[in-house]
C-alpha cells in the first residue's frame, strides 16, 4: 500500500494566508502599474544553467553566458552531485568568476521523508560538506524547490521546515546569503504562511523567492483570468506587474526587504497549443516579461531557466518531448541533454542578450504607455534614453500615432535581437522594438498614445511587411515583400480603381460583390476582391457600430493565420473615412483553387453519390475533425462555418487541406472555446450531410475531445435545421422565392 503524500496546502497555511487577506494584505493602490523612477540592479539578470558529463558541455555553457553577457547563475546540487560533473562544473563557474547562486536541494525521496530524524542528519551532512568547500565562494545560497508542488518537491510542510531549519542555521554560520522558500507560481498563501512561521522562529530568509510564472496566463501583461476567471480578469487587475509588486508587499510585511524570481519561462510546446510560431513567440515573450519586471521595481533580481532544453531554453538541445526528464526542470535542473553538435540558439537567446544589454543597471523613469494593449516604458543607461515599446499578441500600433515626426527620425531603431530595424518601422507589434536617443534629446510623444482602433495583423509572417495606406480619403493597409512590392500592387488595388472596377463578371453579387482581378504580381495568378454592396436596414443599424466588413475579414485572416488555420492569404484592405454608407470598403486576398467545397463533398455523400471516388467519407471525417478541432481549440469562433467556406485541396495520398473563407464574422479568443461555440460551428459545417453522416463526424470530432455525441448536442443540430427551413419559408430567403414565383406565374 503506498502512502499519499501530504498536501503542502495545510489548514495552518489556508487561515495564515485568509487572516493576511481579510485585514487587506493584498491591497495595494494601483498595484497593477509600474512604480516609476528607480534604479534596475546591474546584477537583475541571471539564467539556471547545468551541464553533463561531457567536460566540452562545461565550455559550452561558460561561452554561451558570455555572449549573453550574463553574470549571475544558478546552479542545482543535490547528494549525488558531489564528486560528479555538477561539482566539475562548479569549480569552473567560480574560476571563471560567475556570481553563483548554489540551489540546495536534497532528492525526491529524501525531501518526502525530511520529518525523520535520519534523513534531516543526512541533509546537515550534505550541507556542511558543500558549505565547507564552497562556502567562501558562492554568492548565495537558496533552499525550496517549487515547495508547494509535492510531486516535484515531495515536502511536507513539517519536512520542509525542519529542512530550512538545519539550512538556516549552516548557512547563516557561514555569512552566507540565504534565499528561499521557492514557491511556484503565484500563490500567496504559501508566501503568508511560510514567512510567518519562519519570523517568529527568527529564521527568515535574506531574499524571498518565488517562481514568477505567467505563462499559463499567456502574455506577460495580462491580467490572470486564473485568479477570478476572464470575466473578472479587468476589474482585480493581476498581472504581472501587481503580483511581483504584492510578492515584495508580502516580503516586506514579514521582515525580507528583498525579493527574487528563481526561475521561469515559456515552454514552446505550450505555446504552440495556441499559436505558431513558438520559438518566435517564446523570444516575444521573454523581453517582455523581463523588461515588466525590471519596470515593476519590485525584484532584486529575475532568472530564466533553463538555458539548454528543447522545450523552455534559450538553446535548443535538438531532442523531442518524449526526451524530457520525469522531474520537470524548474523542480531540479539536473543535467543536460543531447549531443552538443545539435545545440542551437534560440531567437530568445538573442532577445535576453538585448535586455540584459540596455537594461542591466538601468533608470526606470516611467511608462509613456502601459496597462491598455499598448506598452511603451522608458529607461536610460549609456548616455543614452531608451523605450521598449509593443503591443499585446495580434494587435498593432502606428509610431506616427504614437511619436512626432521629429522625433522618429532622431530615433534609432533596434530589433529584438539588438540588430537595427529595417522592416515594419512604421509599426508597434508584439515583438518590442528599442528606439534609443541621446541621453540629451528631447522626446516628444503625442497626447494619448494607444493602439490602432480595432485592427488586428500577424507579425510573424516571413518576409513580408505591413505598409500602413493613407490616400484620398482613404486608409488601410498593404501586405507586402517590400515598398516596391506594395507600389506595384497599389497600382492595381488602388480604391478609387477598384470603384469602377467591372463586376458583371462578378463570383458572387448578393450583400457582397466578389470578383477576380489579375495579380500584378504574377500575372498567371489572380486575386480575389470583396466588396458589400447591399445593407439590410437592421444590418445597417448594427454594423454602424462595427469596424468595416473589409477591415472585419482582414481581421479575422490575420487571427486564423496567427494560430497556424489555412485561410485566403489576405493582401490589403481599404476603407473610405467617415463613410455613412458601409459600402466604401474593400478587401483583397489571394484567389484559392480548390477542388471543391466541404459543401460540395457533404451533399455527394448525403445523396450516397461517389463524385469523388478516392475519398471516402470515414477519411475526409477524419480530416476535418483534426481541423475544426485545432482550428477550436486556438480559440477561433468562425461563427459562419457552413460547408461553403471550407475549400478543400485534395493533395497525394488523399490528404486533404482545407482553407477557409469569408471570415468577416470570426471572433477570437486566448483560450481554447467552450463546447457550446464548437457545436454552434459544426451545425453549420454539416448541414448539408445526413443524419448518419453527421453523428459520425461528431463522433470523430467529440472523441478529440474525451466527449460523446448525445442527444442534447443533436438537438442543437435539429435547431439549426429548423432556423434554416424558418429562413427558407418565411425569411427573406422565403419571401424572395415567393415573389420570384409570383412574377413566374405573370
Amino acid at each position: 500500500m503506498v502512502n499519499k503524500q501530504p498536501s503542502m496546502l495545510t489548514n495552518q497555511v489556508i487561515r495564515d494566508g485568509l487572516s493576511y487577506i481579510l485585514r487587506g494584505g493584498l491591497n495595494i493602490k494601483n498595484g497593477h502599474l509600474p512604480n516609476p523612477g528607480h534604479q534596475v540592479p546591474d546584477d537583475f539578470f541571471g539564467v539556471c544553467i547545468a551541464t553533463n558529463s561531457d567536460p566540452a558541455t562545461d565550455s559550452y555553457v561558460i561561452k554561451q553566458l558570455k555572449e549573453l553577457g550574463v553574470k549571475n547563475v544558478r546552479l542545482d546540487f543535490s547528494y549525488d552531485d558531489l564528486d560528479k560533473f555538477t561539482e566539475r562544473f562548479l569549480k569552473t563557474l567560480l574560476a571563471e568568476d560567475f556570481h553563483v547562486t548554489l540551489h540546495l536541494l536534497p532528492p525526491y525521496e529524501a525531501a518526502r521523508n525530511m520529518e525523520s530524524a535520519a534523513e534531516q542528519s543526512h541533509w546537515r551532512t550534505f550541507l556542511k560538506a558543500v558549505l565547507n568547500m564552497y562556502g567562501t565562494q558562492i554568492k548565495q545560497v537558496e533552499i525550496g524547490n517549487t515547495i508547494n508542488r509535492k510531486r516535484w518537491a515531495g515536502f511536507t510542510l513539517d519536512g520542509f521546515l525542519g529542512a530550512w531549519a538545519i539550512a538556516d542555521t549552516e548557512i547563516k554560520s557561514r555569512r552566507i546569503k540565504l534565499l528561499g522558500p521557492n514557491i511556484q507560481d503565484f500563490e500567496p498563501l504559501y508566501n503568508i504562511s511560510i514567512l510567518k512561521t519562519l519570523q517568529a522562529k527568527n529564521q527568515l530568509p535574506d531574499v524571498h523567492t518565488n517562481n514568477l510564472f505567467v505563462e499559463r496566463v499567456s502574455e506577460p501583461e495580462r491580467f490572470d483570468h486564473r485568479i477570478f476567471k476572464y470575466r473578472w480578469a479587468s476589474i482585480f487587475k493581476y498581472n504581472l506587474i501587481k503580483k511581483s509588486r504584492l510578492l515584495q508587499k508580502i516580503g516586506h510585511d514579514y521582515g525580507v526587504m528583498l525579493t527574487a524570481s528563481s526561475t521561469v519561462f515559456w515552454a514552446i510546446y505550450r505555446i504552440e497549443r495556441l499559436l505558431e510560431d513558438g520559438a518566435k513567440k517564446q523570444a516575444d515573450y521573454l523581453a517582455r516579461y523581463f523588461t515588466l519586471l525590471a519596470a515593476s521595481g519590485s525584484l532584486q533580481q529575475a532568472n530564466w531557466g533553463a538555458l539548454i532544453c528543447h522545450r523552455e531554453g534559450l538553446i535548443d538541445d535538438g531532442l523531442q518531448d518524449a526526451d524530457y526528464p520525469a522531474l520537470e526542470r524548474v523542480a531540479h535542473y539536473k543535467n543536460v541533454d543531447g549531443n552538443l553538435k545539435n545545440y542551437t540558439q534560440q531567437p530568445s537567446f538573442y532577445a535576453m542578450q538585448t535586455v540584459v544589454r540596455y537594461l542591466s543597471g538601468a533608470h526606470y523613469h516611467a511608462a509613456i504607455a502601459t496597462g491598455e494593449g499598448l506598452e511603451i516604458h522608458h529607461f536610460s543607461n549609456h548616455h543614452q534614453q531608451i523605450h521598449i515599446a509593443w503591443v499585446t499578441n495580434g494587435r498593432t500600433a502606428f509610431l506616427q500615432d504614437t511619436y512626432t515626426a521629429s522625433t522618429l527620425e532622431a530615433a534609432k531603431m533596434l530589433q529584438l535581437n539588438g540588430e537595427p530595424l529595417e522592416k515594419n518601422t512604421a509599426l508597434i507589434t508584439e515583438t518590442p522594438i528599442y528606439l534609443i536617443w541621446h541621453e540629451d534629446s528631447a522626446i516628444e510623444t503625442k497626447p494619448r498614445p494607444a493602439l490602432a482602433k480595432d485592427l488586428a495583423i500577424h507579425i510573424h509572417i516571413e518576409d513580408l511587411q505591413y505598409f500602413q495606406f493613407n490616400e484620398a480619403g482613404w486608409k488601410g493597409l498593404i501586405l507586402a515583400e517590400d515598398a516596391t512590392e506594395a507600389t506595384l500592387l497599389l497600382q492595381s488595388l488602388h480604391p478609387v480603381q477598384l470603384q469602377n472596377s467591372h463586376k458583371t463578371d462578378a463570383l458572387r453579387l448578393a450583400r457582397n460583390a466578389i470578383w477576380t482581378i489579375e495579380d500584378p504580381r504574377d500575372r498567371s495568378r489572380q486575386l480575389t476582391v470583396k466588396q458589400p454592396v447591399k445593407m439590410y436596414p437592421h444590418k445597417a443599424f448594427l454594423d454602424r457600430f462595427k469596424p468595416s466588413k473589409a477591415k472585419r475579414s482582414w481581421n479575422g485572416a490575420m487571427e486564423l493565420m496567427r494560430r497556424g488555420i489555412t485561410t485566403a492569404a489576405p493582401i490589403a484592405y481599404f476603407e473610405k473615412i467617415d463613410d455613412k454608407t458601409l459600402k466604401q470598403n474593400f478587401y483583397i486576398c489571394e484567389y484559392v483553387k480548390d477542388d471543391c467545397s466541404i459543401g460540395q463533398l457533404f451533399s455527394a455523400f448525403a445523396r450516397g453519390e461517389s463524385s469523388f471516388p478516392n475519398l471516402s467519407p470515414e477519411n475526409v471525417f477524419s480530416q476535418l475533425a483534426q481541423f475544426c478541432h485545432k482550428m477550436h481549440s486556438r480559440g477561433i469562433h468562425f461563427r459562419d462555418l457552413s460547408g461553403g467556406n471550407i475549400l478543400v485541396n485534395i493533395l497525394s495520398n488523399n490528404t486533404l487541406r482545407f482553407s477557409l473563407i469569408d471570415t468577416a464574422r470570426i471572433h477570437s479568443f486566448t483560450h481554447p472555446i467552450p463546447l457550446r461555440l464548437r457545436i454552434a460551428d459544426l451545425t453549420r459545417a454539416c448541414h448539408k450531410l445526413d443524419w448518419a453522416g453527421r453523428k459520425r463526424f461528431m463522433q470523430i470530432y467529440l472523441g478529440l475531445t474525451g466527449r460523446q455525441f448525445t442527444w442534447l448536442h443533436q438537438l442543437q443540430f435539429y435547431l439549426y435545421d429548423f432556423k434554416v427551413g424558418l429562413k427558407r419559408t418565411i425569411g427573406r430567403k422565403g419571401f424572395k422565392r415567393l415573389l420570384r414565383r409570383f412574377k413566374g406565374s405573370n
